[in-house]
């Protein structure tokens, strides 16, 4: 928001609190409100939209508040306010690199949201628990970005959609994460090829970037931006080559 606001921007801050629009994005009416309330601000029109609202996976947190914040309220807003893109705005989604470094994300979980069936996916994540039900949100969010930037509504209105998969950044989500005697030391179990984690005005840029004009060939892309983290685990598995066999074509056709 600083970095924008700096570049001579207007900027419209969506939060729980201390915001020019105070909503609750973990909900289906918080939503409603803060769609209608960027609508009055901006008279019509976007330039972009950074969709940045999220929460940790937590011992002690309900799964299904971080499928319904991480996903749904990322999901309903890009829904929501597309229109307002439309001739040559830009939308930036965070996801993660856990997406691709953290195992056993329930199928299941991802699926629902995919669907669009958030009371299914919040009885699935307090079933799985918020340490798995982060990744999961964060995972389908990067398909639902894949899925939708290049359609009519996006690509095809001029409007660019794109994600960024941040790694570890020094923000007060994983100050309290390291605090947590539960999750600090699996936290502290993540390699990093750098050597450090990231900053928060490194993912800023990035998504800075991504909104501006010269980022106009990235369409559906999601950019990890992690340190080497999800390269060092993960090495060989993306790019991943296309299998267009004749099995595969002939079930696809099916």
């Amino acid at each position: 928001m600083a970095r924008l606001e700096a570049s001579g921007h207007r900027v419209i801050g969506v939060d729980l609190q201390q915001a020019e629009i105070v909503a609750d994005l973990g909900t289906a009416s918080g939503r409603e409100t803060a769609i209608r309330a960027i609508t009055d601000r901006c008279d019509g029109s976007l330039a972009g939209i950074i969709t940045c609202a999220g929460l940790a996976g937590s011992p002690n947190r309900a799964g299904s508040l971080l499928a319904s914040v991480n996903y749904f309220g990322t999901v309903d807003l890009l829904i929501g306010l597309r229109p307002l893109l439309a001739g040559g705005g830009s939308a930036v989604a965070i996801s993660s690199n856990s997406t691709t470094v953290q195992p056993a994300i329930p199928p299941a979980l991802v699926a629902a949201c995919l669907a669009h069936d958030e009371d299914q996916a919040r009885a699935l994540a307090d079933q799985a628990g918020s340490m798995v039900t982060y990744p999961a949100s964060k995972l389908a969010l990067a398909h639902w970005v894949r899925g939708q930037a290049t359609g009519a509504e996006w690509a095809g209105a001029g409007i660019r959609l794109n994600a960024i998969a941040p790694g570890m950044i020094e923000t007060p989500m994983v100050t309290s994460m390291r605090a947590d005697p539960e999750v600090g030391p699996l936290l502290a179990m993540l390699p990093i090829p750098i050597g450090r984690p990231g900053k928060p005005e490194e993912i800023a840029a990035l998504a800075a970037f991504l909104l501006g004009p010269d980022a106009g060939y990235f369409c559906g892309s999601v950019l990890f931006c992690d340190g080497g983290s999800d390269a060092l685990l993960r090495t060989t598995d993306w790019p991943a080559a296309w299998d267009i066999s004749v099995r595969d074509l002939g079930s696809q056709l099916a």
